[in-house]
């Protein structure tokens, strides 16, 4: 049994998804952020860095496994599960370079531009800076679907699982805060609606509850 560490937000919602798809058993364990959960010494210990999402695979070679970090988590149950990564080749690495282009660009972009356009006292230099980052990516993201059906080429993969949670909440949350040009891109809305219409993808979208 794995247990999901987890709360409402892209990053914690990657791992629910990748889950309800690969049908592996977990247990949801809720850690509401708002309330500050995320610091107190019993989850610090599954997760160093005081951040969602973490998990413990009991049923891991060895004893129970705590990995924290999304990507490491989506790569870990991939292997796991057989699923949603090839185990070799170009397929793997094509998946794991979107991955890490979601982890390393797309999400931290995101975070800040949603943080500074919703301040009471606006920071219009960063709002800036962020829009305007967070637009370019969106048109790479654009730039690839429109050449391929998933991020990773024909497959969907964990690359895919990580970058829908944000690019679906961004524009619907902050689609205003985008520039314009970024705001309706088809190729990135098919995909989305793609995504979307997998059962497994909106149940892992509504946890928790």
């Amino acid at each position: 049994m794995i247990d999901l560490y987890t709360w409402k937000t892209p990053n914690g919602r990657k791992i629910s998804i990748m889950l309800e798809e690969t049908g592996l058993p977990y247990t949801l364990r809720p850690v509401d952020i708002s309330a500050g959960e995320q610091h107190k010494p019993n989850f610090v210990a599954i997760s160093p860095n005081g951040r969602i999402p973490a998990i413990v695979d009991h049923d891991a070679p060895g004893g129970p496994l705590a990995i924290f970090e999304s990507a490491a988590i989506l790569i870990y149950l991939a292997d796991k599960s057989g699923k949603f990564l090839a185990p070799s080749g170009p397929a793997r690495y094509d998946a794991l370079a979107w991955l890490s282009w979601q982890v390393g660009g797309l999400g931290p972009m995101f975070g800040q531009l949603g943080f500074f356009s919703r301040q009471k006292e606006r920071n219009e230099p960063a709002i800036a800076r962020y829009a305007a980052e967070s637009g370019r990516l969106l048109h790479v993201l654009e730039a690839r679907l429109a050449k391929t059906p998933y991020l990773a080429g024909a497959d969907y993969t964990i690359a895919d699982m990580a970058t829908y949670p944000w690019v679906s909440t961004i524009l619907n949350m902050l689609r205003e805060a985008l520039p314009e040009d970024a705001r309706s891109l088809p190729a990135t809305a098919a995909w989305i609606a793609k995504l979307a219409a997998r059962p497994a993808t909106a149940k892992g979208m509504a946890l928790p509850e």
